[in-house]
């Protein structure tokens, strides 16, 4: 664990050795978080778990089981707010029973009180990330970078950070001599590797346009064509509405991946 790790506390650690055998697996995280919960009354428990949406069966029910039923004990046996941090809202995680069938309800995923979407930075913003390097190293950018990495990335985080780290780190010649200068020639290099690197952000994003949903959105727009974007789907059939699939599970699935960006329609994706 952690704690013992970064702030020299085991106490964590002796509770999973003297009851993780005694207690059924579906429930020990509820009791491990009750536990921990208690070590500090005076301080409620916030409780952050990242890259949740890599679980998948069995594993990811069990998670949000186990969430919900400590609900009712906070904040004095549970922790007052848990973040489910990943691609992915909690309505969209798709789990396959074993007859093959896609199981997106249920009891276990009623546990959310709110989606938070950290945004994309802005032309401002990225602009001035990336100059926080010249102002730590005193390496120059050549100002023609600025409208093709907007351009490039329109502002995704993970591509805005992983360009910065080809053009500043992954070039030795300019992390070797920071008084050279980082010429657009250098920046279409960089993001020539990055493409060529197939780093597992973009593996995800390959894997998600083979998916049904995302291909009838994403596969006219890479053809140079559009997917309209209708905000109020309005086809009905007698008293329920019933949202198209592609509304429902295609553009707000990716679009924190940075494959569309959004505006009045759908917009094609980013270059890389």
């Amino acid at each position: 664990m952690s704690a013992s790790i970064y702030l020299n506390d085991r106490r964590l650690d002796e509770w999973l050795a003297q009851h993780s055998r005694s207690t059924h697996a579906e429930s020990l995280l509820t009791r491990l978080l009750a536990h921990w919960s208690q070590l500090d009354p005076a301080r409620p428990a916030v409780l952050l778990l990242d890259e949740v949406d890599a679980l998948v069966g069995d594993t990811l029910i069990s998670l949000l089981r186990q969430i919900r039923a400590g609900y009712a004990q906070r904040p004095q046996a549970f922790p007052q707010t848990v973040v489910l941090c990943g691609v992915r809202d909690v309505r969209d995680y798709r789990i396959h029973s074993g007859g093959g069938d896609i199981i997106t309800g249920g009891s276990a995923f009623n546990i959310k009180a709110e989606s938070l979407r950290l945004g994309n930075f802005s032309r401002e913003e990225t602009v001035a990330l990336w100059r926080q390097h010249t102002e730590a190293t005193g390496q120059v950018f050549d100002e023609a970078i600025w409208p093709e990495l907007w351009q490039d990335t329109q502002g995704q985080p993970w591509l805005v950070n992983a360009l910065a780290h080809e053009c500043t780190w992954k070039d030795k010649a300019l992390r070797l001599n920071r008084a050279q200068p980082v010429t657009l020639a250098h920046y279409w290099a960089a993001r020539e590797r990055l493409i060529q690197s197939r780093a597992t952000h973009l593996d995800q994003l390959t894997d998600k346009l083979r998916e049904p949903r995302v291909h009838r959105v994403i596969a006219p727009l890479l053809a140079g064509g559009q997917a309209l974007w209708d905000p109020y789907p309005a086809s009905t059939t007698s008293s329920t509405w019933r949202t198209p699939a592609w509304w429902r599970c295609g553009p707000r699935c990716v679009q924190p991946t940075g494959l569309p960006r959004m505006e009045h329609r759908l917009a094609p994706p980013q270059r890389p």
